[in-house]
């Protein structure tokens, strides 16, 4: 998995800052680009450091259960294929 440059407070520090001032003048203190102030705004805007992580937990969470059904769902298929043959 690939390591994420900016930690959990310091994306709201920069979305703070974008609010307080400008988005320019945010992600030159920051050095980060305008864009990710954007998508991060649109992903964490209105929230703490304690609800960005708790954010971040439930989607690797979410996607730990997706992987876990999907194996299921491969092993049960698998089963049914085996039941249905005659031998």
């Amino acid at each position: 998995m690939k390591k994420k440059r900016f930690t959990d407070e310091q994306i709201v520090a920069a979305l703070r800052d974008a609010d307080a001032t400008s988005v320019a003048q945010a992600a030159r203190k920051h050095q980060l680009s305008e864009p990710s102030i954007h998508r991060w705004r649109k992903q964490f805007d209105g929230m703490d450091v304690a609800d960005v992580r708790e954010l971040k937990r439930l989607k690797e969470e979410n996607q730990r259960l997706k992987k876990l059904l999907a194996e299921r769902d491969l092993e049960v298929e698998i089963m049914r294929e085996i039941q249905a043959k005659k031998w």
